[in-house]
């Protein structure tokens, strides 16, 4: 077979929708949708005809709650469209009017996202992003053995997904790190260690690299409140319940110490459940240096890049380090993080892309419209929706019914078995839906259950949020694991067996970790 042919042909990213799917795929995607087109309806009548004895407001979000996550999880229609479906209803059948149920598409949040969309979009389009996994990629050694390439890959994942989009940044490694692969295949032939019957498509070190792109994003996606749409909708959702704000620098400090065990582990586990078939390798490195020589020097556009998203995290972390030098409860501290508000922070980095000229001649700039209306609206809106549904679980008091009659039910009284019960039951839901839609379903149900427990929800919200970023088991857990799936280098058995592993690993060390996380940076009082 040939190798280039077997990985770089059929390597191009493709949804799970465009993907070729066995027989047997096909008719379980094509049952899935149709029983959830008329499931949901189903369940909401049903659940809003039971004699449950609570508010006619609570019964009906809840009803159509239901619906909703039915829709989220079989996927009959996209699931941001789920959400509008939703929103619709809410107001449609008197829960909420349309202005306070709408409300929250103009937060602050919103534009956190769309501003650091635009920067990520920026990255992406001028190969800003590229160009530095390449240069990790080139560092002493990195390329010397399918070890280090492996873990260099997560880092460069890791790190880009902490500021660009978890599925982007996959579909944008992927092409690279399967000519990493062809290259490795290629010494496997040289040396003889390719028999009869050779796949390149399936050799145990291409699953693990794979996967690590996959993971690394996740883990990645936790370290600022940007990298993920659970960690703005989780923290959004905390500072509403309870009165504490978490700045950008908080976050990363409570984030960092969890990412690097999160990502200690997770190399741990892919390297040892798929054990390369070749420890050290020739020819990675040539081939990471005739890359780099394609890039050139770096571009007008890319430095405008780098100057806008400079000072855009910059802005970000000046609060955070105002609070540690005058203090949470200072006047400085309050203007400042009043007047640099994340969202206005993110949409003036933003703007800057369309200010820094790229050729002033021709009053070209860094960016262009049509270049940013490519971002991920849908996670946009979805998010919307998530915080919509958050919001009226708390003012309608359905949150509170949920959380006092969980507690009841299932007797928990302290932080650690509401963390636990927070964190199990997020990853469950990401496992079937989105992480975006677990954080929008699980932290207003978890804030309630530790208010009714008598203790501070912020660190079982905080672990639920997390949490949902997990779900690496099946395709359909995250986009990335979809973008890796569909290269066809990852059987779903192994996806299953490594995801299950790291689902488990990573709980425990959210539990451990992240109480102690939040003690040390003062979270908590």
């Amino acid at each position: 077979m040939d190798v280039d042919q077997a990985l770089l042909g059929g390597g191009t990213y493709r949804s799970l929708g465009e993907q070729r799917l066995s027989d047997k795929e096909e008719r379980f995607e094509r049952g899935r949708r149709t029983v959830g087109l008329f499931l949901a309806p189903i369940v909401t009548l049903i659940f809003l005809a039971l004699p449950l004895g609570i508010s006619p407001s609570q019964q009906t979000l809840a009803g159509l709650l239901l619906g909703v996550i039915v829709l989220w999880i079989t996927e009959p229609v996209p699931i941001p469209i789920g959400g509008l479906i939703g929103v619709s209803f809410i107001v449609i059948m008197g829960v909420a009017p349309a202005a306070e149920v709408l409300q929250p598409f103009g937060s602050s949040t919103v534009f956190t996202f769309i501003g650091a969309f635009i920067l990520a979009q920026a990255m992406l389009r001028h190969g800003l992003a590229r160009r530095f996994a390449f240069r990790v990629l080139s560092l002493p050694g990195v390329g010397r053995t399918t070890a280090r390439v492996i873990v260099a890959f997560g880092v460069i994942t890791a790190l880009l997904s902490a500021f660009v989009s978890n599925t982007a940044t996959v579909a944008m490694l992927l092409p690279t790190a399967l000519g990493i692969l062809a290259v490795i295949a290629k010494l496997m032939q040289d040396r003889g260690l390719a028999g009869e019957g050779f796949d390149p498509t399936r050799l145990r070190v291409g699953a693990a690299l794979m996967l690590m792109l996959a993971y690394g994003a996740s883990v990645g996606g936790l370290l600022t409140p940007v990298g993920s749409p659970p960690n703005l909708i989780g923290r959004g959702l905390i500072e509403e319940a309870t009165g504490t704000r978490i700045s950008f620098a908080q976050w990363m400090a409570v984030a960092a110490p969890i990412c690097l065990g999160m990502f200690v582990v997770l190399a741990l586990v892919l390297l040892l459940l798929n054990k390369p078939e070749i420890r050290r390798i020739e020819g990675v490195e040539q081939y990471v240096t005739a890359e780099r020589a394609k890039l050139g020097p770096l571009s007008r556009a890319e430095r405008n890049t780098l100057v806008a998203f400079a000072v855009t995290v910059t802005l970000w972390i000046v609060p955070g380090i105002v609070a540690v030098v005058a203090g949470n409860d200072s006047a400085v501290y309050e203007t400042v993080s009043g007047r640099l508000n994340e969202g206005i922070v993110a949409v003036l980095g933003a703007s800057l892309l369309f200010l820094l000229p790229t050729d002033w001649g021709k009053r070209e700039f860094t960016l262009n419209w049509s270049d940013a209306a490519r971002i991920d609206w849908g996670t946009i809106v979805l998010f919307g929706t998530g915080i919509i549904f958050g919001s009226l679980l708390d003012d309608t008091g359905l949150a509170e019914t949920i959380g006092t009659s969980s507690a009841n039910a299932l007797g928990l009284a302290s932080t650690f078995a509401i963390t636990a019960f927070a964190v199990v039951l997020a990853i469950v839901i990401s496992e079937t839906t989105s992480n975006t839609a677990s954080a929008a379903v699980v932290v207003p149900i978890i804030i309630p259950i530790a208010a009714a427990a008598g203790i501070n929800p912020l660190v079982p919200a905080l672990a639920a949020t997390f949490a949902a970023s997990f779900g690496f088991m099946l395709p359909v857990s995250t986009p990335q694991n979809a973008v890796v799936y569909g290269s066809g280098v990852v059987p779903i058995t192994t996806m299953i067996r490594s995801g299950a592993s790291f689902d488990v690993l990573g709980a425990i060390l959210i539990l451990l970790l992240l109480p102690l996380m939040i003690a040390l940076v003062g979270l908590g009082g």
